[in-house]
């Protein structure tokens, strides 16, 4: 639900302007702005709605035993998604937006921490509070979650230099045509990928520490984001 609200708020005329998720029209084009604002703002408010409700979690999470997960839960949710996650990354990234000035590689850096990264930091890291991991595995798994947020936006950039709008399913080439600053742009496209294959080593390495078979799913994950097509 946040994801979504996210990409629906993301895609508005007064944000990246997109016509296109997925091969569909967006929100908007089809609903009108008015609505798509207030389905952003339905879904966020349904997210916080469904994490504070005790029916919604499964057997093995016992909500009214572990009470203090469940609001460190919602509570860092909150905190990825607001002015210290994804609201902070699109601030910043709006300001850059066609600025004359060149964007260095840190402020880049800060914008997908705070955005892509910030989402699945989010998602991995309540996990991990729900399950009653130690705090050292949880900011184990948010490092890994960091890293694969950052390589998400890497290759998310490289395919927008070297696919089509058909093979994405979305605007192809937008970001260069806005002059928005990306990987490519400011690495080039060889350094780009260079820079995707250390963020994947990196995402592994703080898997090393848990079981395997238990954290597959995870490296699967990094490995599908690493290698995507689309």
């Amino acid at each position: 639900m946040v994801h979504t609200m996210s990409l629906v708020h993301d895609d508005l005329p007064c944000m990246d302007d997109d016509d296109l998720r997925r091969g569909k029209p967006t929100c908007h084009v089809v609903y009108g702005e008015p609505i798509a604002v207030l389905t952003g703002d339905a879904l966020l408010s349904l997210s916080f709605h469904h994490m504070a409700r005790v029916d919604s979690y499964p057997p093995d999470i016992d909500a009214d035993k572990h009470p203090a997960r469940v609001v460190r839960a919602i509570g860092e949710l909150a905190r990825c998604i607001g002015s210290e996650g994804l609201v902070a990354g699109q601030v910043v990234d709006l300001e850059m937006t066609g600025s004359s000035e060149t964007v260095p590689l840190d402020r880049l850096e800060y914008i997908h921490l705070h955005k892509t990264a910030a989402l699945l930091e989010a998602s991995v890291v309540i996990g991990a509070i729900l399950g009653g991991g130690s705090d050292e595995q949880i900011e184990r798994l948010r490092k890994y979650a960091r890293s694969i947020g950052l390589l998400f936006q890497v290759v998310d950039d490289i395919l927008d230099v070297t696919k089509s709008s058909e093979e994405l399913g979305k605007t192809a080439g937008k970001d260069l045509a806005s002059d928005k600053t990306t990987y490519p742009k400011l690495l080039g496209l060889e350094k780009s990928r260079e820079f995707a294959e250390k963020l994947l080593s990196d995402a592994r390495e703080q898997l090393l520490g848990f079981d395997q078979e238990k954290a597959a799913p995870l490296l699967h994950l990094a490995n599908y984001i690493a290698y995507r097509q689309n």
